[in-house]
């Protein structure tokens, strides 16, 4: 370390390395039968390199079982985290317990200490991935913890409650391969996490086999303007141009559909687009939207009930929640 900025549990995690989730299993004495002996010899070894001290105000706060947890997400604006609130606040009901939504301020990124801005005592963190950075200031507290979201086999991780998006993802392409569709092009969430990371894998793998097929991908923002942009790009571009978008998200589809509507194109008989998560946009949008319907609220009662087996010093086990294609106007035959 140089200078005088105090060392956090990113940068023991760094030079031990591991993830920021052993870091607060050993350092919060929640390691055993989850890290090995040798992993957790190296993080206290790192923690006493860089003089590193857990944050003893969090860890009180953590002390005091205050029947309180911490669900972190990236915004308040998104549907689908909305019901993953329901979710977990309804599990934590039954339990005596509240749930506290901690939002990353600007949307998709790093935010602020919660422990400064939320002003509460928490017993326990839920945290999607797609805000891992604010798990930073949670992380020194030694803080019970499960992923949302997030890499099942990140070494050393905590507990994970995923969607089976590679299976929602199969599910679009071999729907639209069977319409006869070859051309594709991904419109790519812009978001470097192990969800947007899995769907870009699977549709290559998935698309890959097919003789004849032609996958191009486009990566954009989350919204509906940089998706239309996006989706503008892929139908001018050179080459033939795709008769299917495959889309992230319902938002991102919404963007596409003005897209194709901008240049002419209809939907789905000269393009089929495809949406991911089935917002009520999916029918507000005309045509209505194919897309994968995901249990946001089991998403958020699955993390609750794991986050209380830790709080019960039962081991929680990752679990993965099934998604179901729902099929609508916005695709269709592949144009001759």
């Amino acid at each position: 370390m140089t200078g005088s900025a105090r060392p956090t549990s990113r940068d023991v995690a760094r030079v031990a390395g591991v993830s920021q989730a052993t870091v607060s299993l050993v350092l919060g004495g929640k390691w055993r039968g989850r890290v090995s002996e040798r992993t957790a010899t190296a993080v206290r070894e790192a923690a006493g390199e860089l003089g590193y001290r857990p944050n003893l105000a969090a860890r009180s706060l953590r002390l005091g079982r205050t029947r309180t947890a911490l669900l972190v997400v990236p915004a308040l604006t998104h549907e689908y985290f909305a019901r993953v609130y329901t979710g977990a606040a309804g599990v934590a009901a039954e339990h005596g317990f509240g749930v506290v939504l901690y939002p990353s301020p600007t949307g998709v990124g790093p935010a602020r200490d919660p422990f400064g801005s939320a002003r509460a005592a928490i017993d326990g963190v839920i945290a999607s991935s797609m805000a891992a950075d604010a798990l930073t200031g949670i992380g020194d507290g030694g803080l019970p913890l499960v992923m949302l979201d997030s890499d099942p086999a990140a070494p050393g991780g905590a507990p994970t409650v995923n969607l089976a998006v590679a299976d929602g993802i199969r599910q679009v392409a071999r729907h639209l391969l069977a319409l006869g569709h070859r051309r594709f092009t991904h419109l790519a969430g812009d978001v470097d996490t192990w969800t947007f990371r899995t769907r870009s894998q699977t549709v290559a793998a998935e698309l890959g086999v097919v003789p004849g097929t032609v996958l191009r991908a486009e990566r954009c923002a989350l919204d509906v303007a940089s998706a239309r942009e996006a989706a503008v790009r892929a139908l001018t571009g050179p080459g033939p141009r795709p008769t299917a978008l495959i889309c992230d998200g319902d938002i991102l589809a919404a963007g596409a559909c003005k897209a194709a509507r901008g240049l002419g194109l209809r939907v789905p008989d000269d393009l089929s687009v495809s949406g991911f998560d089935d917002l009520s946009l999916a029918t507000a949008i005309d045509p209505e939207l194919t897309t994968v319907r995901l249990p946001a609220e089991a998403v958020g009662a699955r993390g609750m009930a794991a986050l209380l087996a830790l709080l019960d010093d039962t081991p929680a086990t990752g679990d993965e929640l099934p998604v179901e294609l729902v099929i609508r106007a916005s695709t269709g035959p592949a144009p001759a």
